[in-house]
C-alpha cells in the first residue's frame, strides 16, 4: 500500500472514529435525556401535593419549582421537553395537583392544559358562613377572609336579581348546601356565585317564583330566614312543615318565637345547654329578647326546610320540646308545654 494510500486510510479511520464517538455521544445523551424524563418516584408510594405556578413564570422558572419539589429529575429535561412538545409557550399559571410519579412528559401536558387541581367539597345543610369559608380553607379552595368578603347580599342580587334588605348584609341562607367541584385556589367570588346559582337552580326558579306569583305569607328573605330556624330546630324531615307552622303562627300572634338556635347564633357558639344569661344577650338576633324574624338566615338551610318554610303545616300548636331522639312533643298551651317538659325531665 502507497503512502498515499495509507494516509486516505487513516484518514477513512478517523473520519469513522469521529463519526462513532458522535453516536455514541448521541445515544448516550438519548438514553440519559430520557431518563430524565422518568418520575422521580418508580417504585413505593409517590409524593403528592399542590403546586403553584405564578403567573409570567418562564419554562426554567417554572421547572426550577418542579426541581425544587422533587417532583421532576431535572429542569433541563423538563424545558427540552417543554420546547420539543411545542407546549413552552401554553404552559399556565394555577394551582396544579403534581405526583412524583408522574413522568415530566405527564407534568407538561397538564401544565399545558391548564389542568388545575380541584376539590370535591360537600356542605352539609345547616352550615353557616363560618363552618363554609373554614372547610373552603381547609380544602385550599380559598382563604376564610376573602370568601367572607365575597358573600355579601350584593352576590346575592347579581345572580338572583333580587335586592335584599339593608339588614342582611351578607349571603348568608343563599349559598346551597350541595355537593361543588371547585379548583385550588378558586376566586372567592366565583365560588359565591356557584353556590347562590345552584339555589338559583334548586329552589328560586323552580319553587319560589311559582309561588311568588300566588303571594305565599312573606318575602323570599323571610322565608329563607324561617327556613334557617326550620334547618336548626327539625331534625325530622316530617317535622320540618310542622315547626314551620308553629314558628309562623306565634309571629302572627305577635308572640316572640323563643327559638334556641338564633340565640346561638348570636352567642358566636353552640352550646349544649344555653343559660339564663345566654338568654339576655343583646342582639337582634335573639328571639327570647326581640320579637319578630331575626333579620336574616342563622344558616344555609336545604331543600326540605326552605319547601316548609314556603308552605307550613296549618296548627293549632304554639309551642314544642325536644325529645332524646330529635323529634318533638307538640303543645297547645304554655301548660302543656311545661308538664310536656316535666314530663321529659323526669318529672322534676
Amino acid at each position: 500500500m502507497s503512502r498515499k494510500q495509507k494516509g486516505r486510510a487513516r484518514r477513512l479511520w478517523l473520519a469513522a472514529a469521529v463519526v462513532l464517538a458522535v453516536l455514541i455521544l448521541a445515544g448516550a445523551g438519548a438514553v440519559a435525556y430520557l431518563l430524565a424524563l422518568q418520575p422521580v418516584t418508580l417504585e413505593g408510594p409517590a409524593q403528592s401535593e399542590i403546586v403553584q405556578i405564578e403567573p409570567g413564570l418562564g419554562v426554567l422558572g417554572i421547572g426550577q419549582v418542579l426541581e425544587e419539589k422533587g417532583l421532576i429529575r431535572h429542569v433541563w429535561a423538563f424545558v427540552a421537553q417543554a420546547y420539543l412538545s411545542r407546549a413552552a409557550r401554553g404552559l399556565q399559571a394555577g394551582y396544579y395537583q403534581l405526583s412524583s410519579d408522574m413522568s415530566t412528559a405527564e407534568i407538561v401536558t397538564a401544565l399545558a392544559k391548564g389542568e388545575s387541581a380541584m376539590r370535591k367539597v360537600t356542605f352539609p345543610e345547616g352550615y353557616g358562613l363560618d363552618e363554609i369559608s373554614a372547610l373552603l380553607e381547609k380544602e385550599q379552595v380559598c382563604e376564610r377572609p376573602s370568601f367572607l368578603g365575597a358573600a355579601s347580599d350584593q352576590a346575592v342580587n347579581q345572580v338572583l336579581g333580587v335586592t335584599l334588605p339593608a339588614k342582611a348584609g351578607t349571603a348568608e341562607g343563599y349559598l346551597f348546601p350541595d355537593t361543588y367541584f371547585f379548583a385550588v385556589g378558586e376566586d372567592p367570588v366565583r365560588v359565591v356565585q356557584t353556590m347562590v346559582s345552584q339555589f338559583k337552580i334548586k329552589f328560586y326558579d323552580p319553587i319560589w317564583l311559582p309561588a311568588a306569583a300566588r303571594r305565599p305569607w312573606g318575602s323570599l328573605h323571610q322565608v329563607v330566614t324561617l327556613a334557617s330556624l326550620v334547618e336548626k330546630e327539625a331534625r325530622a324531615d316530617e317535622e320540618r312543615a310542622l315547626i314551620a307552622g308553629v314558628l309562623l303562627k306565634r309571629l302572627r300572634q305577635n308572640m316572640l318565637l323563643q327559638c334556641d338556635a338564633t340565640v346561638q347564633y348570636a352567642l358566636g357558639q353552640h352550646k349544649p345547654r344555653l343559660t339564663l344569661e345566654d338568654l339576655k344577650v343583646d342582639s337582634p338576633y335573639n328571639t327570647y329578647k326581640y320579637p319578630g324574624l331575626p333579620p336574616g338566615p342563622i344558616c344555609c338551610p336545604g331543600l326540605p326546610s326552605l319547601q316548609a318554610a314556603l308552605y307550613p303545616q296549618q296548627t293549632d300548636y304554639l309551642f314544642y320540646v325536644a325529645k332524646p331522639d330529635g323529634t318533638h312533643v307538640f303543645s297547645r298551651t304554655y301548660e302543656e308545654h311545661l308538664a310536656a317538659k316535666r314530663a321529659l325531665q323526669g318529672g322534676h
